[in-house]
């Protein structure tokens, strides 16, 4: 999940993004520039050294804290002072409307587990939790290496694609839809959709909003057709759970299946895109991982991705915190009332806390990175984010194993949005490869008897 305030604009030290240097300090890096946006990580070392809970101004206007070192990060993730509800921004008239999801609030969608505090979010939470269990989540594998290698057949013969648009975009979207009960014929919207957001990120608002709008009138209708034919999907689940007096009201069901949707595809398009970038960059890592599992050890695979996930995750900041009253993280006062953002890409590098965090290590052990947050609030939807990596991952580097990239990494841009990072394209390039369900290897081994 995003916020979409245009954030790629020139910064100078008397306008919004940029930073004071401390005496004696190097000149502090501008924030929230194109540049910036490409490889923040070196303004974040700077912010942790210099400015670790740094007050700026935001593209959109609004003034908010960055919390940038982990232990300051973990430490205000899990305080209970800081409130996720907006109603406790103490600029309400300036920041109307400029602290969310764009459109949430017209489309009557606020109501959801990222915008509300104990005990509504607890009860909430409760309730869809189940959806997301280590078991139900391994039943959910097969379709989602089915999902996967269906995207892959679809590219495989040409030789190259836009990992992007092509694969790890459609593989979320398919999965959620799949899982919230959506029905097949309806996925293609939901993707459409989806798109518009993922386009106008950073952006104009009014896109964003558009789509929202559209999806709120979808879930509205497709909760109404469910009371008559409820199934074993998540929204069907939902609407179980308010027939039997779980206080669970429309408004809540929608904002619930909404926020899944927004939320849960954003975050994988990313840990896909970003990852299989970061493998493409670090060439020894990536040959690595594909020698573990040419030898059927996957072990590798699971801290791989949490490596991933640390180095250059889906998450850069965590979504909106505000002050109940004052408060103080690491050593600075926080008034009653003001924005907090907790910077998840700058404490998954902070030094103090990983050892060469800017070295990509598939295999490292003592990673507990805040890549999905931490505290009551830890990301919900963690446990299928993983499974779709880790298939996505590994099924592309088994089936197209000299990927590359195809182009000048200088070339690729990011999008734009304040909590969310990612590509806006992946270009690569690889040896055309038989679709799956047309491998003549696998028809000569049946020959065969293998």
């Amino acid at each position: 999940m995003h916020d979409t305030n245009d954030r790629m604009t020139d910064r100078t030290n008397d306008r919004p993004g940029a930073t004071s240097a401390p005496g004696g300090a190097p000149p502090a890096p501008p924030l929230f520039t194109w540049e910036f946006a490409t490889d923040p990580y070196p303004a974040y070392a700077w912010l942790r050294e210099h400015a670790p809970v740094h007050r700026t101004r935001l593209p959109s206007g609004v003034e908010a804290w960055l919390v940038t070192r982990y232990a300051d990060a973990r430490q205000a993730l899990a305080d209970q002072r800081l409130s996720k509800n907006p109603v406790h921004h103490s600029e309400q008239a300036h920041g109307k409307g400029k602290v969310g999801i764009p459109g949430e609030r017209s489309a009557n969608l606020m109501t959801h587990l990222l915008n509300i505090d104990p005990p509504d979010h607890t009860r909430l939470r409760r309730l869809v939790s189940k959806a997301f269990t280590p078991r139900r989540v391994a039943e959910f594998a097969p379709r989602v290496q089915e999902l996967t290698d269906e995207l892959i057949d679809a590219f495989a013969e040409k030789g190259e694609a836009d990992l992007i648009h092509e694969f790890a975009f459609p593989l979320p979207i398919y999965a959620i839809c799949d899982m919230l009960g959506v029905p097949r014929e309806d996925q293609d919207d939901f993707r459409d959709w989806a798109g518009m957001m993922i386009r106008h990120g950073g952006g104009p608002r009014g896109g964003v909003a558009r789509s929202v709008k559209k999806m709120r009138t979808y879930l509205a209708e497709l909760i109404h057709r469910k009371r008559e034919d409820l199934g074993d999907d998540l929204i069907s689940g939902l609407i179980r759970a308010s027939d039997h007096g779980e206080h669970l009201t429309e408004n809540e069901a929608a904002a619930m299946a909404f926020i899944l949707l927004f939320a849960g595809f954003e975050t994988t398009v990313n840990l896909i895109g970003n990852g299989t970038y970061a493998l493409l960059r670090n060439p020894g890592e990536r040959e690595r991982l594909q020698r573990a599992l040419a030898a059927g050890d996957e072990a590798l695979l699971a801290t791989g991705v949490e490596e991933l996930l640390r180095y250059d995750g889906p998450v850069e900041l965590a979504t909106w915190r505000f002050a109940t009253r004052e408060l103080t993280i690491g050593g600075q006062r926080i008034d009653r009332g003001d924005p907090v953002l907790v910077v998840l890409a700058a404490a998954d590098r902070d030094p103090a806390r990983f050892p060469d965090p800017d070295v990509l290590d598939l295999a490292r052990r003592d990673n507990q990175h805040l890549g999905y947050g931490h505290g009551i609030h830890y990301c919900l939807g963690a446990p299928l984010a993983r499974l779709e990596g880790r298939t996505a991952l590994a099924t592309l580097l088994r089936r197209l194993p000299d990927l590359r990239l195809a182009g000048d990494p200088d070339d690729l841009r990011w999008r734009g949005g304040l909590i969310m990072r990612g590509l806006r394209t992946l270009p690569v390039a690889f040896t055309p490869q038989s679709a799956k369900g047309t491998d003549n290897g696998a028809d000569n081994g049946a020959e065969n008897g293998v």
